[in-house]
């Protein structure tokens, strides 16, 4: 650990700071204005440094190659405005959680076209021309193109600043990000201004990807390692301030290149490894940030809503024939084994499917009824499923009481979790979930001698009774079945009536002596009790478990189930997870390209259902009811 190392790796740490300014100024950008979570955004980046790769072979390496960076990043802003038009622009009146379910599909669209384009393999593009060499400092070695980085960073920050004070299109930007309908109102064309934007904020994203050419090779993982740091930017420097981001990238980067150079410290005879925080050290300053300044470093507090949000028709105990209706449904899956016995495939895909719908309806008990947007909730399956899977290896607790146990596990992380979270609201609440998802993952991948590391855990299997999958169906099913009724009931009682209220007007709620914090908090002890039970039967059904089930892909997945069928129907979650699940599996077995086709599929459905497919089926229901009760009175009249 000598200063000189020291000093150059503070200098590495700058000039990664310009590549993460770049992304998350433009994502900053789109979502000041257009109130999109942009997922894709880092596929922006991705697609940037792959398109300069292909324009530097063509232009050369010479002269050609400074144009071709460029061009790289208009490309890149012509496609987002191309995106934005064709896509977004259909669906800025749906929920903005939709338009998150968007960009998501368009994620995986985007990827499947870049392995197509370019294939699977990495691609290391050429060194600058000019910059290819380096300098000595303080005695050691220090690449020129970083010390070109360096000066980007604050050049474009400066160029930013200006475009955002100095002109009129600035002057919209900032009016639309404090009231867009009041620029709407004064005649401005507010879809062409959102065009604009966008395409600027994926070309800044473009931009930075093409940076990086000479730096580190193109893959396919790049969107999402992106997109993931450059919230955490966002978020800490305070939405919508590019200041704040670039302070935020400055802040990260230097804390994750500090880290690098500690190395394995001891302390007080206990070896630290500093160099594996960098996986998590970002998301610990972003949980930092938000428990201290919850709306970033940069950021400005908002004053409290008085706004009453939607009305929705208030919560309904179910009727004798949807009840009816269940008990069928109930009878047809327990007698699923039964009918399949010739396809065991069938068996183990039913219980991925009922898995998944307990996992997707402990999200909906805190999106749906209680508004807490989480972008973290495979914490809790995860610790569900490491928490059986620990029982039963390392304690020797029976499967049986394993089962009782582990979502106690998960409880007791959402407890400690929610307890800061429901501090917050809207993106801020959305984001410290997922920061405390990824230290979460984090620790569970770099544990080696408690939970195997990148390795898992395997040989976590449920007792000799449940050998037979069919068996093991049908306690999944019970258990299922008797979670979501539970969470069901929970809603009904007046708990669940003052969690709705909550959510429609703290305010109001608050003036009449409910505790909304507290009522927050016990429900995501629910979720993850009933999330973590998901997880605990995930682990015995597969007989192992990996980090994977805790990562931020797992969480995605989730929040695309709840959408996929419709956030304001109880049965909306159950519906997403079995038709996302089943779409997952069946266009993954079908094509390479799965994720193309079933981003497709997803960006239909949202065209087609913004509402979610459950929300569009009891709307059809509704109207059809209604035009039945109006034809009766008229014939009474008559």
């Amino acid at each position: 650990m000598s200063f000189s190392g020291f000093i150059v790796q503070l200098l590495n740490g700058l000039a990664s700071a310009s590549s993460l300014f770049l992304v998350a100024a433009g994502l900053s950008l789109i979502f000041g204005v257009t109130r999109i979570v942009n997922f894709a955004h880092g596929s922006f980046f991705m697609v940037g440094i792959y398109v300069a790769y292909t324009l530097v072979e063509k232009l050369g390496t010479g002269l050609g190659f400074w144009p071709a960076l460029v061009m790289s990043a208009l490309a890149v802003g012509v496609l987002g405005a191309l995106i934005e038009v064709v896509l977004l622009r259909r669906i800025y009146k749906a929920p903005e959680l939709f338009q998150l379910l968007a960009t998501f599909a368009l994620v995986l669209v985007i990827k499947d076209a870049v392995l197509w384009l370019w294939g699977p393999d990495e691609l290391l593009g050429p060194r600058a021309p000019g910059l290819s060499g380096s300098v000595t400092i303080l005695g050691r070695q220090f690449p020129s193109y970083d010390l070109f980085l360096i000066v980007v960073g604050p050049v474009v920050l400066g160029l930013v600043w200006v475009l955002l004070t100095r002109t009129r299109f600035g002057t919209l930007v900032r009016a639309a990000t404090q009231d867009r309908e009041m620029v709407s109102a004064l005649g401005v064309n507010q879809a062409w201004l959102f065009t604009a934007v966008f395409a600027l904020g994926a070309m800044l994203a473009g931009l930075g990807g093409a940076l990086q050419l000479p730096r580190e090779p193109a893959t396919l993982e790049m969107d999402l390692n992106t997109i993931g740091a450059a919230f955490v930017v966002v978020v800490v420097g305070g939405m919508g301030s590019i200041p704040g981001a670039y302070a935020a990238a400055l802040l990260i980067a230097e804390i994750k290149a500090i880290c690098i150079w500690l190395g394995v410290v001891d302390v007080f005879g206990l070896s630290i490894s500093f160099s594996k925080l960098t996986l998590v050290v970002d998301f610990l300053v972003m949980a930092v940030v938000l428990v201290w300044r919850p709306w970033g470093l940069f950021g400005r507090p908002q004053a409290p809503s008085r706004y009453v949000g939607m009305q929705e028709e208030p919560l309904r105990r179910p009727s004798r024939a949807y009840l009816v209706a269940a008990a069928v449904f109930g009878l047809v899956l327990a007698a699923v084994p039964i009918f399949t016995a010739d396809s065991p495939y069938t068996t183990v895909l039913m219980i991925d499917l009922m898995i998944a719908a307990l996992f997707a309806t402990s999200l909906h008990f805190i999106m749906g009824p209680a508004g807490m947007h989480s972008f973290g909730h495979a914490a809790y399956f995860g610790l569900g499923a490491y928490g059986a899977a620990l029982l039963v290896r390392a304690s020797g607790v029976p499967m049986e009481l394993a089962l009782v146990l582990a979502p106690l596990v998960a409880a007791l992380g959402a407890f400690v979790y929610g307890w800061f979270a429901v501090r917050l609201s809207g993106v801020y609440l959305a984001m410290l979930t997922l920061a405390f998802a990824q230290i979460t993952w984090a620790i569970t991948y770099q544990w080696d001698s408690f939970t195997g590391g990148s390795n898992g855990l395997t040989g976590v299997w449920p007792a000799a009774w449940l050998s037979d999958k069919r068996v093991y169906y049908w306690l999944t099913l019970v258990l299922v079945a008797l979670a979501i009724l539970w969470l069901r009931r929970v809603l009904f009682s007046p708990f669940g009536y003052a969690l709705r209220a909550g959510r429609d007007s703290g305010l109001r709620a608050d003036a009449i002596g409910i505790d909304v914090k507290r009522m927050q908090w016990a429900a995501f002890v629910i979720a993850g009790l009933a999330a973590g039970l998901a997880g605990a039967l995930f682990a015995f059904s597969k007989g192992s478990i990996s980090p994977e089930s805790l990562s931020v892909g797992k969480s995605v997945d989730g929040l695309v189930m709840v959408l996929l069928g419709g956030i304001q129907t109880l049965a909306g979650p159950v519906v997403g997870a079995v038709t996302f699940t089943w779409l997952h599996d069946t266009v993954a077995r079908n094509t390479d390209y799965w994720r193309a086709m079933l981003g497709g599929i997803i960006l239909l459905l949202v065209l087609l259902f913004p509402q979610g497919i459950a929300g569009f089926c009891k709307q059809v229901f509704e109207r059809r009811r209604g035009g039945k009760n109006a034809g009766a009175l008229e014939e009474v009249k008559a």
